[in-house]
């Protein structure tokens, strides 16, 4: 039974069920990160006042957070059994059929991971108190880090690389969870690539529109 829930294949199928999860929240974050760019700070700040008191979106984001550390902890070390099975590079210049979305994985994996750290001490740690703030006026927080050239540098690199990211997880996803149908997965690659291209878009211009414009 341990071999079986511990197996690569057992945290791939849990990865992809985490990963879906995510992937059902970055819209409705990018939709309340859109109110930043209204002149009145009010609507902003009381959707952010909603989600960090209502008692359901308080379950669910304990559950966000644990299915974050899940995705990124398996996607870690399903990462480095891979490595571990192929410590030798291919010689002859031989290349793995793996796709460079998968290859790079990991990469794209871990500026997501950077961008989140920057995120939680920005917000979420004044939210607990952990750095000073206003947790009832998070439009002002938000738009005074815009203002950071540093800031959006960073921000506008990690999303760019969520893109590549979100495309594998999309339409890999599906593939792990034994949903692949000749018929629909084109289809479910198409919207993978719409996804992909559409969040990061958004929240990129978010940053463009308040560092430039604001």
């Amino acid at each position: 039974m341990n071999k079986i829930l511990f197996s690569s294949l057992s945290k791939k199928f849990v990865m992809a069920l985490a990963g879906l999860f995510l992937l059902l929240f970055l819209p409705l974050h990018l939709v309340i990160n859109l109110m930043l760019l209204k002149s009145d700070p009010v609507p902003f700040n009381r959707a952010a006042h909603f989600m960090a008191t209502f008692p359901v979106i308080k379950i669910i984001e304990i559950v966000l957070l644990f299915t974050i550390l899940v995705h990124i902890t398996w996607g870690i070390f399903l990462q480095i059994q891979n490595w571990l099975a192929r410590p030798i590079g291919y010689a002859g210049g031989n290349k793995s059929e793996t796709s460079f979305f998968s290859r790079f994985m990991i990469w794209t994996g871990a500026s997501v991971l950077t961008f989140l750290v920057l995120h939680f001490f920005n917000f979420y740690f004044i939210k607990l108190g952990f750095v000073p703030g206003n947790p009832e006026d998070f439009y002002s927080v938000a738009h005074r880090l815009f203002k950071i050239p540093a800031y959006n540098y960073i921000y506008l690199i990690c999303f760019a690389l969520l893109g590549l990211h979100l495309f594998h997880a999309f339409s890999s996803a599906f593939q792990t969870l034994g949903l692949n149908h000749r018929k629909w997965t084109p289809v479910v690659n198409v919207v993978a690539w719409i996804y992909a291209i559409a969040i990061p878009a958004g929240f990129a211009f978010i940053s463009l529109t308040l560092w430039l414009f604001r």
